[in-house]
């Protein structure tokens, strides 16, 4: 499975962004897809996640109400809509896929393939 994630950028307190994974080489729909962060010096952490039938999405309550995950089975992307951005928000976003049911959808190492990493700046 090949990700390939897009739509990073420098934005303004306040501003907003579309971020998009490309998913292929398997069958999109097979998988659970999640958004992780990594800021400078911190670990990565979990952002947001859908489940390979859409149904069911979680949040890190640092983003709750203002980040929204979906997904697009006729274009095998995930999107993650961010609004009301921080600086804090400011990090290397990835996108990620796993299996369903093994571990749940803010588990970091239940994700076995993982895209490049789009940069989100925010500035104050």
């Amino acid at each position: 499975v090949q990700l390939q994630a897009s739509g990073g950028g420098l934005v303004q307190a306040g501003g907003s962004l579309r971020l998009s994974c490309v998913v292929s080489g398997r069958t999109f729909s097979d998988y659970d897809m999640g958004w992780f962060r990594q800021a400078p010096g911190k670990e990565r952490e979990f952002v947001a996640g859908v489940t390979w039938t859409g149904r069911t999405t979680n949040y890190a309550d640092s983003v709750k109400g203002r980040f929204a995950i979906s997904r697009d089975s006729a274009k095998n992307t995930v999107y993650l809509e961010i609004n009301s951005l921080k600086p804090e928000d400011t990090a290397v976003y990835y996108c990620a896929a796993k299996r369903p049911g093994l571990t749940t959808l803010a588990s970091r190492t239940g994700y076995n393939y993982w895209g490049q990493g789009t940069q989100v700046t925010v500035s104050s």
